[in-house]
This record gives structure tokens, sequence and C-alpha cells, in this order.
């Protein structure tokens, strides 16, 4: 996917940000991101002409909001980024996990009320990370995704962490799953009993969605890029695509994760194509470092977040092939973007960027 290159060290990267944080104070957040232009951005490709075909990529961008949960701390503040969040340009945005009982992802408003929000800002969410909960109210649930839109949830089960308050993002296939912070180290290694009975849980569950006009997705974070305990040969996700249908279950990569991890993009799509529907879009400085012996926490340690277009993540060439990937919506998501001083101004950034991209 990517041609090797000198890369930003981890150093180099914490002294960008340092010098955004330094520049946002004195020249405002917008301006001073777009200032790291030429301090961050490295080439991309090794010089290949890439071929874009326009009308295999959706022209609806959208923004998962976790890149902006740091401003959704109520019901109110909701409502006035998800207000400026459709100023920028996007027209589908992605629900964060919740953060409260009462499920702050959808405004604390019944699913009528919220579908309204959004149709007063000329928003559609077609996909969401407040997934429904499995139980005797599934079916109740789901009603409530129809009515706001929702084409793909995961379903997890009440005892997940997902389903607390203030839980960060997990599934039932394996621990809490790293958002952010590349010093982390990566999770446990699964086993193919583990990933086997939770693919036996989303076909089951995909049976039941289907009703309603949902898919199942599978979060693509960096648990399945974690070879398989008994089988190190393998990872989550490859036997995750292999054992579901496409037309029932998608799955939901994350751009940034993958590259952290060291994937080959295009070849994963290859492996399953029209798998890939919906796509995390990110870009990360450090992975130029990496080599193929260089361990995930090293890959971590030496990666940072950044806005689209600002990394050493080859979009265009994913881009280039987004019609053997299946891509129907891309989802722009910066999980660090409240570090860049304002995270609003983060994802008008990567907004203007991507579609710089797609022109």
């Amino acid at each position: 996917m990517m041609t090797p290159q000198p890369c930003a060290t981890s150093n180099s990267v914490r002294r960008t940000r340092r010098a955004f944080l330094r520049d946002a104070a004195v020249y405002g957040s917008a301006v001073a991101l777009s200032s790291i232009v030429t301090r961050a951005n490295q080439p991309q490709s090794n010089g290949a002409q890439v071929i874009l075909d326009s009308s295999a990529i959706p022209r609806q961008i959208g923004l998962g909001l976790y890149t902006v949960r740091d401003l959704m701390t109520d019901s109110t503040a909701y409502r006035a980024v998800l207000a400026k969040v459709a100023e920028i340009g996007y027209k589908e945005i992605e629900p964060a996990d919740r953060t409260d009982a009462k499920g702050v992802a959808y405004a604390g408003l019944e699913p009528k009320a919220f579908r309204a929000l959004l149709d007063q800002n000329g928003l559609s969410m077609p996909s969401t990370h407040s997934s429904a909960i499995d139980g005797p109210d599934l079916e109740k649930q789901l009603e409530g995704f129809q009515i706001m839109g929702i084409k793909y949830t995961e379903v997890i089960q009440p005892s997940s962490p997902h389903a607390a308050a203030s839980a960060p993002a997990a599934t039932s296939a394996g621990p809490n799953r790293g958002r952010g912070s590349g010093a982390l180290p990566p999770p446990p290694s699964l086993s193919m009993d583990a990933v086997r009975k939770f693919i036996d849980g989303v076909n089951r569950h995909a049976q039941i969605t289907k009703k309603f006009g949902i898919k199942m997705l599978v979060r693509m974070d960096i648990d399945v890029f974690v070879p398989l305990a008994d089988h190190p040969d393998m990872m989550p996700y490859q036997v995750i695509a292999d054992n579901t249908d496409p037309q029932l279950v998608t799955m939901q990569i994350d751009i940034g994760w993958a590259a952290v991890c060291g994937q080959n993009i295009v070849e994963m799509f290859k492996r399953n194509p029209r798998h890939y529907e919906l796509w995390h879009v990110k870009d990360v400085v450090g992975i130029w470092s990496s080599t193929p012996n260089t361990s995930l926490s090293d890959r971590r340690r030496a990666s940072y977040f950044v806005p689209a277009g600002l990394g050493q993540v080859d979009l265009k060439t994913l881009f280039a092939n987004a019609n053997i990937a299946g891509l129907k919506h891309i989802g722009i998501e910066q999980d660090n973007a409240a570090t860049w001083g304002d995270s609003l101004a983060a994802a008008r950034i990567n907004y203007n960027n991507v579609m710089k991209m797609l022109s």
C-alpha cells in the first residue's frame, strides 16, 4: 500500500503538536492547523499518478462525532455542535459511544425528535457507535434506529463495557479498544474460539437487523489486527470477513489503526471485495519508521493521528480502490482532535482535505 520512506519520529510528532498549540494561541486554531501542512506532511506515493474513479466514491462525507466529543457535553452543546458540523459541509454523522445512561449520543432525544434534529441540519446518520443492546427490547431499539435512518449497527451484550455509562468502545469479541493514545500497549490476543463465538453472534443478530433494513457492522479498531493467540498466522478481522455475508454484515475499517498495525489495506479489500462499505478515514504520522519486524507496541508509540492529508497514509490510493472495497460511506474521525487545540477546526481541515482528494 505504501512505499517505506523516511518518517517523522515520535519526538518530531510531539514537536508538531506543541508548535500547533503555540501557534493556535497566537493566530487562531484553523489558521494554525492549516499551517502545519508543510511541517507534518510528507510525500505519500512513489511518484506514480493515482487515478480516482469518482463514480465509485460517495460524495456524502460524514463525521464520526468521537472527533468532537470534548464539545458535546450535554444536549444543548450537542445541538450547537451538530449545527456547526453541518455548516462545515458534512452531510452525515456517526454518534460516538454512549456517554451516560440517558444516551447523550442521541442528544437525550427520542428517535422521532432526533430524526427531526438531523433533518433540521440537513444531516443523515447511516451508522452508529451507540449500538443496539441485546435483550427483550432489541427489536424496539431497532425500530427507533430505523426511524433515525440508521443502516448499520452493532448489537452488543448488556454485560459489555460498551453498554455501561461512560465506557470506552468495546465489543463482545474482546477487550476495550484503544482510541487515541499511541503509547498504550496493544490489547491481549483473542483465541480462535472467541472470534468464532463473536461471528456466531454477529450472524445471528444480522437475521434480526435485516428485518429493519439494517446491516450489522464490525468495528475494525486495533484489537482485530492483533494475531490470534492460538493461530499467530491469522488475525481476527480475516476470520470475521471470511465467515460473514457481505449482504448482511459489513466491515467498518479504521484506516488509521490498519496503517499503524502495518496492514496492506488494498490487499485486504481484494481478499474480501465489497465487504468494506464503511470507512473511518484517518491519517497518521510515524508509520514510516516501522518495519515488518516492529512490534505493535512500538508502532503505536511512534504513531500520532493528524488531520487527513497531513500524514503518511496514502489515502488517495485507497480511494482509488473504493470500488473493490465496496465503499458507501466515508466517515472522517480523528481520535485526538481536541489535543490540537480545537476539535471543530480539526474537523474542518479534515473535511476540506478529503474533499480536495476526491475532486
